[in-house]
């Protein structure tokens, strides 16, 4: 069998969750005897044609030049190279500039199954316009694939609701971390359960600037770890916000999964503050390696939902039913 996997900038991971997933799940795949390949960015830091067993093919990636439109080309780069793999599956992971040209996809002769992102459009780092864009291409993510996966119930539960679409739920997974090593703290200059941090990358949605607005208002001096690639407009805007204070450390990103898990098990606190998406792997991670997670509350139940507009749209009711109470028991 071949299983090719678009979607990502490639692997061994170096940027983000789809990444780390395509990482795991195509070398245990590799192990199980199936051909896999994987499509990386031209300027990915592997440069090998082939990484533990996984033959990996480097499309070009013009994002550098042109920033978001350079996604687009990538993608089309990758799904153009697909077509004449003969791959039996195609994985794609995620839609955001990948389901514009999902008619392309090689359906004759690949079965396509779509990984389904968070919900992108809710993203604050985005434009209205980019937003509108992004629910359509959601939209399209559910039209041009066979199969369909979602990484949480909530992604799983809405999809059906807004789009009536079966997808099959397939959570993400970590290993336990069993074997801390304080040494790995040295580099960094900190000492066991002295220090809090957060894994992320430097987008608004994921709430780091109220967390680090809180690690100034507590007025607690522990280092604080921002770990995650900071060369952004946004994380020049945090780095020279809290430039102030010098126990706030932006160290960039870290991309040794074992440097990752000793950090997180030496924590003080760890901070999670992903507000949109779906799953995110670093938190199932910071969960395996037993640290003590502070994490942001962002799905309600339906049924909580529709009692709270329930009582909303009955208040007055509820405050007349209150004052008759009162009157006759005064």
């Amino acid at each position: 069998m071949k299983i090719g996997i678009i979607g990502t900038r490639g692997i061994p991971n170096n940027y983000g969750g789809f990444e780390q997933f395509a990482e795991y799940l195509a070398e245990g795949l590799v192990k199980r005897g199936i051909e896999v390949t994987v499509y990386n960015s031209h300027n990915h830091p592997f440069q090998e044609q082939v990484w533990r067993g996984v033959d990996i093919v480097h499309c070009y990636d013009p994002e550098d030049k042109y920033g978001t439109i350079g996604q687009f080309i990538y993608d089309l780069n990758c799904i153009i190279d697909s077509r004449k793999r003969n791959f039996d599956i195609i994985l794609q992971l995620g839609y955001t500039s990948s389901t514009v040209w999902g008619w392309l996809l090689p359906f004759r002769k690949s079965i396509v199954t779509t990984n389904m992102d968070g919900l992108e459009w809710v993203r604050t780092k985005y434009s209205k316009p980019v937003r509108k864009f992004l629910k359509f291409a959601e939209y399209l993510a559910t039209k041009f694939s066979n199969h369909w996966i979602s990484d949480s119930i909530g992604i799983q539960e809405y999809l059906e609701k807004e789009y009536k679409l079966q997808s099959v739920y397939i959570p993400y997974g970590a290993f336990a971390f069993e074997n801390p090593d304080v040494s790995a703290l040295e580099k960094y200059q900190l000492s066991p359960f002295q220090y809090n941090m957060l894994i992320a990358r430097l987008e608004p949605e994921n709430n780091i600037e109220t967390i680090l607005d809180g690690v100034v208002e507590s007025k607690i001096d522990k280092p604080f770890l921002v770990v995650g690639k900071h060369e952004t407009s946004f994380g020049r805007y945090l780095k020279d916000k809290f430039k102030d204070y010098p126990h706030i450390q932006f160290i960039g990103g870290i991309f040794d999964i074992n440097v990752l898990n000793n950090l997180r098990y030496y924590s003080n606190l760890y901070f999670h503050g992903h507000s949109a998406g779906g799953t995110n792997p670093s938190l199932l991670e910071a969960m395996a390696s037993g640290a003590l997670i502070c994490a942001h509350q962002n799905t309600l139940t339906e049924r909580f939902l529709k009692k709270m507009l329930f009582i909303l749209r009955n208040l007055e009711r509820y405050l007349l039913l209150y004052k008759m109470y009162r009157n006759q028991n005064i």
